[in-house]
């Protein structure tokens, strides 16, 4: 197993289809997960479950999901705390780059891990985070919605033919 772990970490850029996507999605989880320093694996177990059901029981990318996510928060704690800044600007970054991945923050997925936090202020903080996101969810929805359909289109006839 830790072999197939370097080699999809190492590769995934190239053997996972819309790796950026999924990147996203990891960033999304880990800026939640990352302020509970008391995170255990079974957070990790729920991000797996919910990547199976995303990502239709496809191991791979929910292996690699969890993975990312994980090393997102590893970065964060690393700086003690102080990535989160950086990853919520690189986030916001990326909607603004690619305004349809709003539709992939995913309010009831990223609720899911709420259930293993023990501490009443960090739940409260990752509340926090997630109404954040859920704003900025809405407000790209609403004032990139044209741009959104288009590059909807746009991406679906790159893909389709």
């Amino acid at each position: 197993m830790g072999l197939r772990n370097f080699l999809l970490n190492a590769f995934r850029e190239l053997i996972v289809h819309h790796h950026s996507s999924l990147e996203f999605r990891a960033k999304l989880f880990a800026l939640v997960v990352a302020v509970d320093s008391q995170a255990t694996e079974e957070v990790y177990e729920r991000i797996k479950e919910v990547a199976l059901s995303t990502y239709k029981n496809d191991e791979d990318r929910a292996h690699i999901l969890v993975m990312s996510t994980k090393e997102y928060v590893k970065r964060v704690r690393e700086e003690h705390g102080s990535h989160i800044d950086a990853l919520i600007t690189n986030i916001q970054s990326e909607l603004k780059l690619m305004p349809r991945y709003a539709k992939k923050i995913d309010i009831s997925s990223l609720e899911k891990v709420l259930e293993f936090t023990k501490n009443e202020d960090t739940l409260l903080y990752q509340k926090n985070i997630i109404e954040f996101l859920e704003k900025l969810k809405e407000e790209i929805l609403h004032t990139k919605k044209n741009q959104i359909t288009q590059d909807e289109q746009g991406f679906h006839s790159k893909y389709s033919s």
